[in-house]
């Protein structure tokens, strides 16, 4: 019974994340928002890591640009929200494949070099996370199923009118310190993203 409401719970937490971020992205403003381009800034990615251990993630979710930029001398700043839905596997020591799912929204922030480099770009957030079941392995056990997670990135954009781009990511979950234990989960991402 507890399991049932447990997965009620999680599955109420995740439509709530969802929901807003589409509230968000439907709002009048945002839809009507356009790059440089005269693209629509919606972005939609791919994504696999390792972690450390034997565990492994692969991720897919969506992106949409804020309307907000700032100049500073060596490159322009720009903004999106990310919205994540992800699935992590471990293996215990018998051998057996287990897995969680994460489900997360994260405001990030890009700088493009101006330069021959401004394609390329770095780039850094800190989001909301939900994580369920409890991640564990034979080392660690997350205490919690609400988690942050912080990346900071590289990557570059290509293709017709630059609406590709792949970037690596280095990423880091941990309820940080709102309970013990805390051990957190590192992972470095490859991501393949396309705009629409």
């Amino acid at each position: 019974m507890s399991g049932t409401k447990s997965n009620q719970e999680f599955g109420r937490y995740s439509y709530a994340l969802l929901l807003g971020a589409l509230l968000a992205w439907t709002g009048p403003a945002a839809a009507e928002q356009r790059d440089a381009t005269g693209i629509k800034s919606a972005v939609l990615f791919v994504q696999s890591g390792a972690g450390e251990g034997d565990t492994s993630s692969y991720t897919i979710g969506a992106t949409w640009q804020w309307n907000w930029s700032h100049d500073f001398s060596f490159g322009r700043a720009t903004g999106y929200t990310e919205v994540a839905v992800g699935r992590w596997a471990t293996k215990d020591s018998d051998g057996d494949r287990n897995w969680v799912t994460q489900v997360g929204i994260t405001p990030v922030i890009r700088l493009h070099p101006y330069s021959q480099f401004s394609d390329w770009f770095v780039e850094g957030g800190i989001g909301l996370n939900l994580i369920r079941p409890f991640y564990q392995t034979d080392d660690k056990r997350f205490s919690t199923e609400f988690n942050f997670g912080d990346h900071i990135g590289i990557g570059r954009e290509f293709g017709s009118r630059e609406r590709q781009e792949v970037s690596v990511r280095l990423q880091h979950f941990s309820n940080a310190g709102i309970r013990e234990p805390n051990p957190g989960e590192n992972f470095v991402q490859v991501r393949y993203s396309s705009r629409y």
